[in-house]
């Protein structure tokens, strides 16, 4: 009860939401399913109502669907994209009503307590969500009851809608599985000759309670109103964006930036309220003919620091045509990251701040997925020995660990002349005579037997590592195997 208003849920119930959502992307005509790789069979995960009519079900073996229909169409299923859809559509049905969560994996579950009256009455409201989601090529079913449960079996069992104060005489000719039992359990019941809620009510429960336990009569009790159930709504994620009207047009690059950092600061305590930081910024600017210009920002680091984020701002508002002026600005943070509140100490250095604030400038030109930094691997192998990764979306590494010095440029292996394991005393390479000054070595590398790579197929290198007489300092290898000498790097 709430302010003598009787309890009111509907439950909403999609029995073919997967395949709705894919036929509204990509409409076909006939049998159509969805499938799903499970313990190495690919099954039907959804089909629609011509499937149906045709006798495949959830759960049938593909194979075997289409032995029952030849020209069944069929896609992967996708169920991340199920779960999206469904969290758009909790969020169009609060429009109803304030109060919605998520009923499993295809149902939504609302309280419309108080709320009825404003679509004029419980059956217009119904009928109103009916038509709108057929509309939409979805198909629903509905319950409406005084409790969740009661709602649900309505929904799950046809559809209907209880009277308020009575939902045993709803749920009476309702078959024991409406109480979202598990299978084990219904079938055990309807063995012993309860197959009809009405007949569980009607029974002793004493008996009941030691050979099921106490979620049977749990779940009975919830059902008809006895014990209470939490209806939980889900709460729309946070927005983070801001806006600002402004009473007089703005033109000057001074202004704006003025604007923008009011907007920063206001953006940034939501953000460090939630603990996040902003990775990407998107600034519209409209000007008083109607007129948008956007500005974004991408961050190589997620920042909710107002100072270092307008800075950045600056080189593109700078670029924005004010026309006859702008005066509405509004900023939001279209990408972000968890960034929880670190302990600072008096001795740290803000190093790395500046390297990141350069790598968002050098971005904002040339874009973040461009500017790469080299990362160690775990391989004695030279050209395995490193890894280029993005810049913005990585951590600088600690340092390099090697046993023996590496050159700083790497290039394929370019072949010498020389004979015997020992570096030549004079060779040519890239058309230039040089004279072995200081040879260090050898270092001997083992190819990785079980990586296939064709560059080491001639076995075991030794490296030198080899000073000219000309100023070069560079690394050579001599292969025992198949007797060569080859040059594959070059000291700085």
């Amino acid at each position: 009860m709430f302010d003598g208003i009787p309890r009111r849920v509907v439950s909403l119930w999609f029995p073919r939401l997967a395949s709705n959502r894919a036929l509204r992307m990509r409409p076909v005509d006939g049998a159509f399913a969805l499938t799903l790789k499970q313990n190495n069979a690919n099954r039907l995960y959804c089909v629609n109502l011509a499937a149906e009519r045709q006798g495949l079900h959830r759960g049938m073996s593909y194979a075997d669907a289409r032995a029952f229909c030849p020209d069944l169409q069929s896609r992967p299923a996708d169920l991340h994209g199920d779960q999206r859809f469904l969290h758009i559509l909790r969020r169009w049905t609060t429009r109803y009503c304030p109060w919605v969560g998520l009923e499993g994996k295809d149902g939504l579950v609302l309280d419309i307590t108080g709320s009825a009256h404003l679509f004029g009455g419980e059956e217009a409201m119904l009928a109103d969500m009916r038509g709108r989601l057929m509309r939409a090529g979805l198909s629903v079913q509905i319950g409406l009851a005084d409790t969740r449960g009661a709602a649900w079996a309505l929904a799950h069992h046809g559809e209907g809608v209880a009277a308020p104060g009575d939902m045993l005489g709803a749920l009476e000719p309702l078959p024991v599985a409406a109480l979202r039992l598990e299978e084990e359990t219904s079938v055990a019941l309807q063995r012993l000759g309860l197959r009809r809620i009405g007949d569980l009510a009607a029974a002793a429960r004493a008996p009941l309670s030691r050979r099921f336990g106490p979620g049977l009569l749990l779940r009975l009790d919830q059902a008809l109103g006895t014990q209470p159930e939490q209806l939980t709504p889900i709460a729309d994620p946070p927005h983070y964006g801001v806006r600002m009207t402004l009473p007089e047009p703005i033109g000057l690059l001074a202004d704006v930036m003025s604007a923008a950092d009011r907007l920063l600061a206001q953006l940034c305590v939501r953000l460090k309220a939630q603990e996040m930081g902003a990775r990407k910024l998107c600034m519209t600017l409209r000007r008083v003919d109607q007129e948008c210009q956007q500005v974004e920002l991408r961050l190589a680091r997620p920042l909710r620091e107002a100072p270092r984020i307008l800075a950045l701002f600056e080189r593109g508002l700078s670029r924005v045509e004010a026309g006859f002026g702008i005066d509405q600005l509004r900023l939001e943070a279209t990408q972000v990251e968890p960034l929880p509140v670190r302990q600072v100490s008096h001795v740290s250095s803000g190093d790395k701040d500046r390297l990141d604030d350069l790598v968002t400038r050098i971005g904002t030109r040339i874009g973040l997925e461009n500017i790469h930094r080299f990362l160690p691997a775990d391989s004695h192998i030279p050209e395995r020995g490193f890894t280029i990764a993005p810049a913005a979306y990585s951590e600088p590494a600690s340092g390099w660990r090697r046993p023996r010095p590496r050159p700083l440029r790497l290039f394929p292996p370019e072949p010498i002349a020389g004979i015997g394991p020992r570096p030549p005393a004079r060779f040519r390479w890239r058309r230039m005579a040089l004279t072995t000054g200081r040879a260090t070595g050898p270092e001997r590398i083992a190819p990785e037997w079980w990586l296939e790579d064709e560059n080491w197929h001639s076995g075991v290198r030794d490296y030198w590592r080899v000073e000219t007489r000309q100023g070069r300092r560079l690394w050579l290898f001599y292969t025992p195997q198949n007797p060569g000498w080859f040059v594959q790097g070059e000291f700085a």
